[in-house]
C-alpha cells in the first residue's frame, strides 16, 4: 500500500505583509550589515523573501530607497528643543546625530551628497533653525551656526570612521613612523609623535572638544546678529 504523502504544515505565524515601512526598514538593517554600495534591490528582495520586482509596488527605485532610509536616519536624532537653553539643545543635537551616524556607518556621505526632503529630516532641520532663532539669531546667521556645528558633526565623524588605525594602536604607529619625520626637518611633528610614543598624549580626539570651541564661539555672536 502506498504511502499517503504528508501535507506540509504550514506556518502558524504568516511572514508580515510587505509595505514601504518594512522595505525600507529592512534596507536600513541590510546598510549597516554589508553596506551601502553592496545594497542591491536583489539583495534587498532576498532579505525580504520576495522577488526584487515586487519592491516596485511600493518603492519607485534605488533612488527612492536612499531617500527613504536616510530619513529614518534622521529620525533617530534628537531634534532640539525651541526655547530654552538653545547650547544645551544644540549640544544633546550635536551628540545625538554623531552617535546615530557611528551606528550607520554608511548615512554620513548620503546625508552631504543627496538632497534629502523626507518629513523626518525636514522636522530636524526646521527645530534647528527654530531653536537657533528664538535664542536670537538672525536667520542669516541660524543658517551659518546650523552648518558649521553640522560640518563639525559630518567631519569628525567621517574620520572616526575612516582612520586606518585603532586607538590603542597609535603609540606603536607612532614609533613605526618616527624615522619617516626627523626631528631636523620636521621638528613639531615629531615632538608630538613622541609624546604619543612616549604615553604623555594618547592622541585621541574629542568630539566635544570642537563642539564646545563653536558653540561657545557662537554664543559671542548673538548680541552682534
Amino acid at each position: 500500500m502506498a504511502k499517503k504523502k504528508r501535507t506540509p504544515e504550514r506556518s502558524s505565524s504568516p511572514r508580515p505583509q510587505l509595505s514601504k515601512g518594512r522595505v525600507l526598514q529592512t534596507a536600513v538593517g541590510l546598510a549597516d550589515e554589508i553596506g551601502i554600495a553592496a545594497l542591491s534591490m536583489r539583495k534587498l528582495g532576498q532579505a525580504l523573501g520576495v522577488e526584487a520586482m515586487s519592491l516596485y509596488k511600493h518603492v519607485a527605485n534605488k533612488d527612492d530607497i536612499l531617500d527613504g532610509i536616510v530619513d529614518l536616519v534622521a529620525a533617530e536624532i534628537e531634534v532640539p528643543t525651541i526655547g530654552g537653553d538653545w547650547k544645551e539643545s544644540m549640544r544633546r543635537r550635536a551628540n545625538s546625530a554623531h552617535e546615530v551616524l557611528l551606528h550607520h556607518p554608511w548615512a554620513t556621505m548620503l546625508i552631504v551628497s543627496r538632497a534629502n526632503v523626507g518629513p523626518a529630516m525636514l522636522r530636524y532641520v526646521d527645530a534647528t533653525i527654530g531653536c537657533l532663532r528664538e535664542a536670537g539669531f538672525s536667520f542669516k546667521m541660524a543658517d551659518h551656526a546650523w552648518n558649521v556645528i553640522d560640518s563639525h558633526i559630518y567631519g569628525f565623524t567621517l574620520q572616526k570612521l575612516n582612520f586606518p588605525f585603532k586607538p590603542e594602536e597609535y603609540a606603536e604607529v607612532a614609533e613605526t613612523f618616527l624615522a619617516q619625520i626627523p626631528m631636523d626637518d620636521y621638528p613639531y611633528l615629531n615632538a608630538l609623535s613622541q609624546e604619543v610614543i612616549d604615553g604623555r598624549h594618547d592622541g585621541l580626539q574629542d568630539f566635544s572638544f570642537g563642539l564646545d570651541l563653536i558653540l561657545d564661539g557662537l554664543e559671542m555672536l548673538i548680541d552682534s546678529c
